[in-house]
């Protein structure tokens, strides 16, 4: 697992061991990073479900602002942390051992891009979806890894799809925050 492009290009990154841990292909991870390159420079970016942090530090690699780091799993923060400080983004991180839908809750308002990945086949992402929107800059995108099969409704909220892609097993559901109306 590396950083594909931006400051810290070519870095490996660490992740855990083991069957529970599924960190998101360098395919996969390009498509992401395609589909919102021109919204990442300066962006406050959520890594929700972060494992290893490779996502998040993919955004600060390509000039994210700021990244929040999200997971419950402190072996995986211990990583986070570790990989974060190798590629010299600490100071543009903020890493929280927290239930994922316990910082949908107390998180404060401020995101313009986050990227959900949770473990699949768990039901999760609707319930965060339905969430996180009161975290959210208008205009944000959510991008959402998920297992190919789930199929997320249309609208959560002001969440409207904007697109849905497929590679292979793996699915990427795109959300995007419409704006107020006055």
């Amino acid at each position: 697992m590396r950083v594909i492009t931006g400051t810290a290009r070519g870095k490996k990154l660490k992740t855990l061991d083991g069957l529970e841990v599924r960190p998101t292909s360098d395919k996969v991870k390009e498509a992401i990073f395609s589909i919102i390159q021109f919204d990442v420079p300066a962006a406050s970016v959520l890594d929700l479900f972060s494992g290893s942090g490779q996502l998040g530090i993919e955004a600060l690699s390509r000039g994210a602002a700021h990244c929040v780091f999200v997971d419950k799993s402190k072996a995986s923060l211990d990583i986070t942390r570790e990989n974060i400080s190798s590629c010299g983004f600490l100071d543009r991180s903020r890493i929280l051992n927290l239930d994922s839908m316990e910082y949908l809750s107390v998180g404060k308002k401020g995101i313009d891009i986050a990227l959900l990945d949770p473990p699949y086949h768990q039901d999760i992402l609707p319930r965060c979806l339905e969430k996180i929107e009161r975290l959210l800059n208008d205009e944000a995108i959510v991008v959402c890894e998920h297992e190919s099969e789930l199929t997320l409704p249309e609208k959560f909220g002001r969440l409207e799809l904007s697109k849905r892609y497929r590679y292979g097993k793996i699915a990427l559901s795109v959300y995007r925050l419409q704006t107020c109306e006055e």
